[in-house]
């Protein structure tokens, strides 16, 4: 059994939905029944619910599966849009927080210790935001009049070494565990992933300046850490959902930039992936998400459907 057909025979509802709408050729439309099973589908129907009241989780950690926004993301990149409910209920509820700059706010706590005020309240981490801004762009708002100006913005903390750990004034003095000139990495991929659906910035000096400087960690990986981001043993381990800080995230955002395509380093990225291909060609995931462990890719004893697919899709997009 080769990888396309263990995806189409074992992939639940959701996946062989988000296979067939995401094709070039697609026709939603000829999708109507196949969407109604998905979107029935308890797990889906359980993401659904979960962002349908969007500020019910405070941030308080960006790894965290179970942030809406993060569940948000997931289910746009499967290919629903916001003729789902609860879709649109999550894109109006982000929509009624955003700062005279044009960016999206996040419900979060920092306690006084850490720079916070210690109580609830929006504010936005360049770790956050950039997320909900690409969330906007997914769900089909209109980029000029709802989108653009908070883009521009976040891109103006862009710096020599990438995009540092920023907050907003609602935030204090709130810092990340690192030197103040150190650039943030998860800052800096989650601002590349958004700057990757924007034309006007996918191929910028700014996106393929961040792209190398993520590129310079992987050939540093041994030396360099900042802000405590490692791209050791951990990180180099299969994992889905592609929401953090790893091998299949990292290259994932990196494979949208045809700049990188032929650096040699994103190429051992890639060549890292292939090399975990069973002898069927599937992969299965070597760290997990114990609050994902219902879903196919939240096991390590066997191929996942949706994990082969991600991967699969980064091949496709370098063209191996």
């Amino acid at each position: 059994m080769d990888a396309k057909e263990f995806i189409i025979s074992n992939g639940d509802a959701w996946l062989q939905y988000a296979i067939r709408a995401n094709a070039r050729d697609a026709d939603k439309g000829d999708l109507s029944d196949l969407k109604v099973q998905a979107l029935s589908e308890p797990k889906i129907a359980g993401y659904l619910n979960d962002i349908s009241d969007y500020h019910a989780i405070l941030v308080r950690n960006h790894k965290d599966p179970d942030l809406p926004i993060h569940k948000l993301l997931f289910l746009l990149d499967l290919g629903f849009g916001t003729d789902v409910s609860e879709i649109q209920i999550a894109v109006d509820k982000i929509m009624e927080n955003r700062d005279g700059n044009g960016v999206y706010q996040s419900l979060t706590n920092i306690p006084k210790h850490f720079g916070g005020s210690g109580e609830d309240s929006f504010g936005w981490c360049l770790c956050d935001a950039p997320l909900l801004l690409l969330a906007l762009i997914k769900a089909g708002v209109d980029y000029g009049k709802h989108i653009k100006q908070g883009v521009d913005y976040l891109v103006g903390f862009h710096t020599d070494v990438g995009f540092p750990c920023t907050v907003s004034p609602e935030f204090g003095k709130f810092r990340g565990p690192g030197r103040k000139d150190d650039p943030c990495p998860y800052a800096s991929l989650v601002m590349l992933k958004l700057l990757s659906a924007i034309p006007a910035y996918r191929e910028s000096e700014i996106a393929i300046h961040t792209a190398m400087r993520l590129l310079s960690l992987w050939e540093q990986s041994t030396e360099r850490h900042p802000y405590m981001f490692y791209m050791g043993t951990d990180f180099r381990k299969l994992k889905a959902p592609a929401m953090w800080y790893d091998l299949v995230s990292v290259t994932d955002v990196l494979s949208h930039f045809e700049t990188v395509k032929n650096d040699a380093r994103f190429l051992e990225m890639v060549a890292m992936i292939r090399s975990k291909q069973d002898a069927d060609g599937l992969y299965t995931p070597e760290s997990v998400y114990q609050k994902c462990k219902a879903w196919d890719f939240g096991q390590k004893k066997g191929p996942s459907p949706y994990l082969t697919y991600l991967c699969y899709r980064i091949l496709g997009r370098v063209g191996v």
